[in-house]
């Protein structure tokens, strides 16, 4: 079975690697489009929630309907988002969660006034965070991400030491980032500190298969340029697979009481989805190019 499978790929992939290059052109291209249009749109290249923008965050330990608050406060506080904390094994909501742009005193003032009693220790906890504040950390996050995309990058020329492999996972990794944020656009998500603490974990979920796709290819002697592409196939694809099930099974048990957790486990699963595809389209289709070109070369000489 596994012999069948691997011949019909290694044919249709023969025949096709090139044109398949087409296909992340142009989904590179279309979100490159989609978020020049978002960007002209929103002033900013992705929402940010309130931890990056400043506001109120306020729990209240009470069984609320979560459509209802949310609609009635609306016109009330500025930009208002509202969800539940369930209990793990029950389902059952134990709490809700507000965050509004308004200041710390209106919002209680607010909420006090619509629920008919008053906010204490007891039955809530406030959190404020300034802008100014908001934004400086906005800003070290995002250089951060950059320092350490920067970085990668340089790691990966030292390892390899020739530009078009060396660029083939940078533009591969680079795919998977942009791709992800776009989808992550397209899901009307807002961007959370935790949010950007995945994207950076993306970045090394998405050079790990790109480096063994590489390495396998160029520096493996004794077998043909597709037999390295499929051996480093099954391996990589089972390194992603399983680190797909395992952050599924992570979102669906612990997402519905945790917006920090489901923020970080929808951008690594998106992020995953397109690794696969950017590693064993993009990546590989570029290697194989290469590879067959320098044997070519070597042959001749």
């Amino acid at each position: 079975m596994e012999e069948k499978l691997k011949t019909g790929l290694t044919r249709f992939y023969d025949r096709y690697y090139k044109l398949l290059l087409l296909i992340p052109a142009i989904i590179l291209l279309l979100s490159f489009i989609y978020m020049g249009v978002f960007y002209s749109k929103n002033g900013d290249f992705v929402k940010k929630d309130i931890s990056l923008t400043g506001g109120t965050s306020v729990t209240i330990y009470e069984k609320i309907s979560i459509d209802k608050i949310q609609s009635d406060l609306s016109g009330k506080l500025e930009e208002v988002e509202v969800r539940e904390i369930s209990d793990l094994i029950t389902r059952e909501q134990k709490a809700i969660i507000i965050e509004t742009k308004s200041d710390a005193d209106t919002t209680k003032k607010v909420l006090e006034e619509y629920l008919g009693h008053t906010l204490t220790a007891e039955n809530s906890s406030f959190e404020f965070t300034g802008s100014s504040l908001s934004s400086s950390f906005f800003k070290q996050l995002v250089i951060a991400v950059i320092i350490a995309f920067i970085l990668m990058t340089l790691v990966v020329f030292i390892i390899f030491r020739t530009f078009v492999p060396s660029m083939a996972v940078v533009l591969s990794a680079f795919a998977d980032i942009f791709m992800t944020l776009t989808a992550f656009n397209l899901l009307g998500l807002k961007l959370s500190s935790a949010g950007i603490v995945a994207f950076l974990m993306l970045i090394g979920y998405s050079v790990d298969t790109d480096i063994l796709l590489t390495n396998r290819v160029l520096r493996r002697q004794g077998h043909s340029i597709d037999r390295k592409i499929w051996e480093a196939f099954k391996t990589g694809i089972t390194m992603t697979l399983v680190s797909l099930v395992a952050v599924a099974v992570a979102f669906i048990v612990v997402g519905s009481f945790s917006g920090v957790l489901t923020q970080i486990f929808t951008v690594i699963l998106v992020g995953l989805g397109f690794d696969i595809f950017n590693t064993w389209v993009t990546n590989a289709s570029i290697i194989k190019w290469y590879a067959v070109k320098l044997e070519k070369n070597e042959n001749k000489a």
